[in-house]
């Protein structure tokens, strides 16, 4: 039903109460038993062993389980131990994280009102908020939240902070009187009030028209519980990942035991022998390593003023192609600032923004002095009288206690050295008549150092205007006759035009033995002094990430709950708003279907007065035409629509819990330049990620085709399966790890976004590894080759050979994967990380050589000087043989 829409009459029949006496209290009970109680309800929760063991579903821990089994029949018992750590680990990483997210709608039941003020039985009592029923009628006033939904039966000069459910910067303006045009925004109604919202000035009474999962915020819960969360693009690539690995393990294997019994083989050494060849084709540490890799990304991440709560969501930042950003707060500073002020046909604008009392007054391009400029300096200083905001210092920041708008005003009259002290001394309240919802103004008398009484006046401008009869126009007071409220008029056009919000003064001299009791008295027969324009000021770095992100590929979208023409004029400003862009309201949005959205979503760039649900509309149709969506708030609003997003992004400063716990990164410092930093890093990463896969598959691929290759000519195994984990878990680990630690090339910011559907081996990753790895195996294999035809009774030596080899060329190989072009286009000592990983791994294999212990264990023997020069020469071949085409292809 549309309360909204009906007198109080209708609103009392509809919900059987009385507004007079309230419900009583046997029938709230029955209310009660029948609706439930006044709170947010949970959905179903999975429990916490079947969430511990959906950890391991996924299917690259399959692939580490099949290692761990192979390992085991190989007799490795600690590799197997070491991968089952690894799929522990990840496992208990995941279900702590699950199990954090679930304390979302935790916080949203903190933000409903814990007891309230109900009318029963005739007689006002407090009473918990949970036993609310529709049909109560309850009271509040500044500094409570509400309790539930409403329809406001009275209203005496109320706002209300709505801003968690809206993202309006500014309270709401709230009435008593039905609506005439029917509005589905929450911002619009104006004789609601919703549940979890704050009072912020004034008093009012209201009849409970909705409670729990009825209301606004329970909608939203209700959302947040169904909302799906996206598998991240990296997920998916390592699912495809595993997929391929496990089946060309078991097709290795099987071919292996084939061919080997054709040739004449016994079953259980070919199937040894397959299982060696298995043990090459799984990576054992990718999954860990990428772990590591992100890990040290959040790190990073957190020096940009970020931080991740999922691990996958920084790679996931890296493929963004929209960000669908919040207006207030994100974009802009959330802080109302005058900009412009006018006064007698002269327009004067204010530098300097936020709460910060610095700035200077241009007339045009010309610098003033306020104290100079009467009109401008007496426009200021009652613009200050007439307020009752303060300015507060807290960890030396500047905080506004009061409303935002006089907190716009005091800020101003302050950068022009009008401090509320020094006013003390010249001026003195003698009465004030407070802002009236009703009204629209707020008027003080005030008395100067002289004795002489006036009454000064703010609020807005159309209604101010219509009370008064004179205007202080070139210093001097005019008759305020038709053509002088035009110019009025046209000053309020234009600074409307420029999405700022107007704020008239008058003022009119009373003689000093004047009482005025009531504001009627006050407020007429005023003189215009004339208007403050403000807005909530984009921030100054806003402009230059949208630029950054839009040549990254990376469209920017504002949705915002505030109204068209303020929002459009920021998005404008900010550069987001281009050409032939379109705008779209809440009501366009609500009239439309999610495919008709579709049809249209790529050539929005502003949405206006959106409600959650819209929201949630907006990211499904970006999503749906194949978008990875980043998607920023701090509201609860946007707290369903950031947990579907592939990316979602809260507020740290002005977030609420409910949006923090929805997300996947928090923004310390609320700012969206911070999001292009982290898309950086993001990007940075995937390819980081990207090249320590190449190169730990380009090794496995040498491993595999040196012993496939051996077993098709016949040959012993070049090596056993105990140097094959060395080399996999040891030699290929550290610089792997060290590849994720890679600086980002200098055009990471200059590529578009990539498809995700992108596939791993996408971008020639595929052929780069198949290449390498084919002349990694090759020359592992002509090494071994050319020992055991030598010496064909030291087959432990022709293998030591053999691993030797293979180790050094996987090490010069793994400079080669710092670039797609060569291993020349970057300086190779540029990663200091990966030098001393790489130092590290041969320090490892000299014991393994040369120990005899670790001889015994590895099967291997003490190489002969002159045989390193073989060893040398064959693992720099598959490397350098490939530089040097790329430099005689780029020479032609």
């Amino acid at each position: 039903m549309k309360f909204r829409e009906m007198d109080t009459q209708d609103v009392e029949a509809a919900l059987q109460t009385n507004i007079e006496k309230g419900l009583e209290g046997d029938e709230a009970r029955r209310r009660q038993q029948k609706q439930g109680f006044n709170e947010l309800q949970e959905g179903e929760k999975q429990s916490a062993l079947l969430l511990f063991f959906a950890q391991f579903k996924d299917f690259m821990v399959l692939v580490l389980l099949a290692a761990t089994l192979i390992s085991g029949l190989l007799g490795e018992y600690i590799d197997a131990i070491a991968i089952i750590a690894i799929i522990l680990i990840n496992g208990f990483l995941g279900f702590f994280q699950e199990r954090k997210a679930e304390k979302s709608l935790d916080a949203l039941k903190e933000m409903s009102a814990p007891q309230v003020y109900a009318l029963r039985d005739g007689e006002w009592a407090k009473i918990p908020s949970r036993e609310v029923v529709a049909g109560d009628v309850l009271k509040f006033s500044s500094g409570d939240r509400i309790g539930a939904d409403m329809r406001i039966i009275e209203a005496v000069s109320l706002e209300i902070e709505e801003s968690a459910l809206t993202g309006e910067s500014v309270p709401a303006v709230k009435y008593s009187s039905p609506l005439k045009n029917d509005v589905d925004s929450i911002g619009d109604q104006e004789n609601m009030a919703f549940m979890g919202t704050m009072v912020s000035r004034g008093s009012g009474i209201g009849v409970v028209t909705a409670t729990g999962m009825d209301t606004a915020m329970g909608k939203i819960a209700d959302m947040l519980q169904s909302a799906e969360t996206m598998a991240t693009p990296l997920q998916r690539r390592l699912e495809q990942l595993g997929k391929i690995l496990i089946i060309t393990a078991l097709f290795l294997t099987l071919l292996v035991v084939i061919i080997g019994v054709i040739q004449g083989n016994d079953l259980y050494t070919m199937f040894l022998a397959g299982v060696s060849l298995a043990v090459a084709a799984i990576p054992e540490g990718l999954p860990a390593i990428v772990t590591v890799a992100l890990s040290l990304g959040v790190q990073r991440m957190i020096k940009q003023k970020s931080i991740v709560r999922k691990l996958p969501a920084v790679e996931t930042l890296g493929c963004a192609s929209v960000i669908c950003s919040d207006k207030t707060g994100t974009m802009t500073q959330n802080k109302m600032t005058v900009t412009h002020l006018w006064s007698g046909g002269k327009e004067w604008s204010v530098s300097g923004t936020g709460y910060e009392p610095n700035g200077s007054f241009m007339d045009d391009t010309l610098q003033v002095n306020p104290k100079q400029e009467k009109s401008l300096h007496q426009l200021l200083t009652f613009g200050l009288l007439c307020n009752k905001a303060e300015l507060l210092t807290k960890d030396d920041q500047y905080v506004l206690d009061g409303d935002p708008t006089e907190g716009a005003l005091l800020v101003a009259a302050m950068k022009a050295g009008l401090t509320r002290d020094k006013l003390k001394r010249k001026f003195t309240i003698v009465k004030e008549f407070p802002f009236d919802s009703t009204r629209k103004m707020m008027s003080v008398v005030v008395k100067d150092e002289n004795g002489k009484q006036f009454v000064v006046t703010k609020g807005a401008p159309d209604v101010l205007i219509s009370q008064c009869g004179s205007i202080l126009w070139d210093e001097k007071l005019q008759q305020l006759n038709r053509d002088m409220k035009n110019s009025v008029q046209a000053a309020i056009d234009g600074l409307a035009a420029q999405a700022l919000r107007t704020i008239a003064v008058g003022y009119k001299p009373i003689s000093p033995n004047t009482v005025l009791l009531h504001e009627a008295e006050a407020e007429k027969e005023l003189t215009f002094m004339g208007l403050h324009g403000m807005i909530d000021p984009p921030r100054p770095e806003v402009a230059g990430a949208v630029k950054e992100c839009r040549e990254a590929g990376i469209k920017t979208v504002m949705i915002t709950g505030d109204h068209v023409s303020t929002a459009k004029a920021i998005a404008k400003q900010l550069g987001i708003l281009r050409g032939k862009d379109k705008v779209l309201d809440g009501k366009a949005l609500s009239d439309m279907s999610v495919g008709e959205l579709e049809d249209v979503v790529e050539n929005v760039s502003v949405f206006a007065r959106v409600s959650p649900e819209h929201k949630l509309k907006i990211v499904k149709a970006l999503q749906n035409k194949g978008h990875v969506v980043a998607m920023t708030g701090d509201g609860v609003n946007d707290a369903p629509a950031i947990k579907s997003a592939d990316i979602g992004i809260s507020m740290g400063i002005a977030g609420t819990d409910v949006a923090k716990e929805a997300s996947s990164l928090i923004l310390l410092d609320d700012n969206f330049a911070t999001i292009k930093s982290a898309i950086k890093e993001g990007r940075n990463i995937y390819e980081n990620i990207r090249k320590f896969i190449r190169y730990l598959l380009a090794s496995n691929v040498g491993e595999i085709l040196v012993m496939f290759f051996a077993m098709i000519l016949a040959l012993p195994l070049p090596l056993v399966p105990i140097q094959i984990l060395w080399v996999n878990l040891v030699t290929d680990g550290l610089p792997a790890m060290a590849l994720g630690l890679d600086k980002p090339e200098g055009d990471v910011m200059k590529r578009g976004p990539r498809s995700p559907k992108e596939g791993v081996f996408a971008r020639g990753l595929g052929w780069k590894i198949i290449s390498r790895g084919f002349l990694i195996g090759i020359s592992t294999l002509i090494a071994f080759m050319v020992v055991y035809k030598n010496d064909p009774d030291n087959l432990a030596y022709a293998q030591t050979i053999a691993f030797t080899t293979l180790v050094l060329a996987q090490l010069i190989h793994v400079f080669d994967c710092r670039s797609d072009r060569s291993i020349f286009s970057r300086n190779p000592f540029g990663n200091k990380y990966l030098v001393w990983a790489v130092i590290s791994s041969l320090v490892l294999m000299l014991p393994v050589l040369y120990y005899p212990p670790l001889q015994a264990i590895f099967h291997t023997l003490p190489i002969e000087p002159r045989d390193w020069l073989l060893v040398i020469g064959m693992a720099s071949i598959p490397t350098f043989l490939l530089a040097g085409s790329f430099l005689a292809s780029k020479s032609k």
